[in-house]
């Protein structure tokens, strides 16, 4: 099995979320570049012409225009987020700025995840929650208004709680203050609104200080490539027999990049190659050579910068000579699925070593060509990580909804048959 080529990975998903979202309040025409067209992508966009926004169609090769005021409309209908935690919690953190009532809703699988690590702070700031259903999840409605400044240690490091709280001090021109318990997670919300001129600063005793004083203004936009829709890619390379793949025009925040310097420690062959900036954001070119692997141990400090990598990180320790310990991933049990019991349970359908013990996840690697059915739960990450493990020769990976994998990156199958003319899997 030889790799070869360059190729590029569909926009980021975390800033086309957040570019649209500050496209949707710039006052203006705004002109975004390489947006990712997923399914989560087009949620956001939903929602955003539900609040008043015009949005032109989400496009391979296309470029969005974003026409809109300074202020969302009240919405006529419930607001469906799809199956996008990022939309809805952003979504909500601007909401809470606007003086109306709106609901929001999602697919089954968002219905289930917790949004009052949300709601909770943004409630300290002013806004308003009326749960629709019992428990902890959607649908909710949210009344915003006028907010008061916020100081507040986030229970979980989580970028989609501390955007919520930065955006809502934005679009209310107040100032917030947090702090994460555990590591640093993704700062594009930070990096984009210094970009538009917003005084956000971190401390070294970890606080992030956003106060008013910027306002926002129709912006052009290239959105890089996405690392994490890269990693798959990047292990499939070093999964083969020999070659070198580029993946070029790729996020290389390092916030997002936490797994590569676990695939070092692994022994892994990858390289960056800076090249340029975009609203702040490094972009630049992901080179992999195929590679012998050792296990290493993750520890709970560095998930925030790799936690959507954990999936593909697993399946590279399945290849590794050793057992491979992550330690704190047990935000991973709130996600699409719960990922971290999920991925566990397929490890092992496939004859791979693996235990789910409270927040840990072990696997002990084997040279063995992983055999069996693997169990999706229409969770994206784990379908595009078995079907990685599927390229291995000799292997017999039968994945029950690979098609899944739209959610975050639209034609994964055929870009991987195209870097590794093989089988990677069944589409259901």
């Amino acid at each position: 099995m030889h790799v070869s080529g360059t190729i590029r990975v569909p926009g980021d998903k975390s800033i086309t979320h957040r570019a649209l979202m500050l496209a949707a309040l710039a006052g203006g025409t705004s002109w975004i570049g390489g947006a990712l067209t997923a399914f989560d992508a087009r949620s956001t966009a939903r929602v955003l012409r539900g609040l008043g926004a015009e949005l032109s169609p989400l496009m391979p090769d296309r470029v969005t225009r974003v026409r809109a005021g300074r202020r969302f409309h009240r919405p006529s209908r419930r607001l469906d987020c799809g199956n996008s935690g990022t939309t809805t919690r952003l979504l909500l953190g601007l909401l809470a700025a606007h003086p109306f009532r709106a609901e929001l809703t999602g697919d089954a699988s968002l219905r289930g995840r917790p949004m009052r690590r949300v709601t909770t702070p943004l409630a300290q700031m002013g806004a308003r929650f009326e749960d629709l259903v019992d428990g902890d999840g959607l649908p909710l409605a949210i009344r915003g208004g006028r907010l008061h400044e916020l100081t507040y240690e986030l229970p979980v490091s989580s970028a989609q709680i501390k955007s919520a709280l930065l955006l809502a001090g934005m679009a209310a021109a107040v100032p917030v203050h947090l702090r994460e318990p555990l590591g640093r997670s993704r700062d594009h919300t930070e990096r984009l609104l210094r970009a538009f001129g917003f005084a956000v600063q971190e401390t070294p005793d970890g606080w992030i200080h956003s106060v008013p004083g910027a306002r926002l203004a129709p912006f052009e936009l290239q959105v890089p490539g996405d690392p994490s829709s890269a990693a798959f890619l990047v292990a499939a390379a070093l999964l083969a027999d020999a070659g070198e793949l580029a993946v070029a025009g790729v996020g290389l925040n390092p916030t997002r990049t936490g797994f590569l310097q676990v695939l070092a420690r692994m022994g892994a062959s990858v390289r960056q190659e800076p090249e340029r900036e975009e609203l702040g954001e490094p972009v630049g070119t992901l080179v992999a050579r195929a590679s012998s692997l050792v296990a290493t141990e993750v520890n709970g400090a560095e998930i925030p910068a790799l936690i959507d990598e954990v999936p593909i990180l697993a399946v590279l320790a399945a290849r590794a000579s050793g057992t491979t310990v992550f330690r704190g991933v047990g935000e991973l049990r709130v996600k699409e699925s719960d990922r971290l019991a999920l991925l566990a349970e397929d490890l092992v359908s496939v004859g791979v070593a693996a235990e789910a013990v409270g927040d840990a996840l072990y696997v002990t690697g084997s040279d063995r060509p992983p055999r069996g059915r693997v169990r999706t739960l229409g969770d994206h990450r784990i379908a595009m990580a078995f079907a990685v493990l599927g390229t291995v020769p000799g292997a017999a990976v039968d994945i029950d909804d690979l098609a899944c994998a739209g959610v975050s990156f639209p034609g994964f199958s055929a870009t991987l048959r195209s870097i590794i003319p093989r089988p990677a899997g069944r589409r259901a």
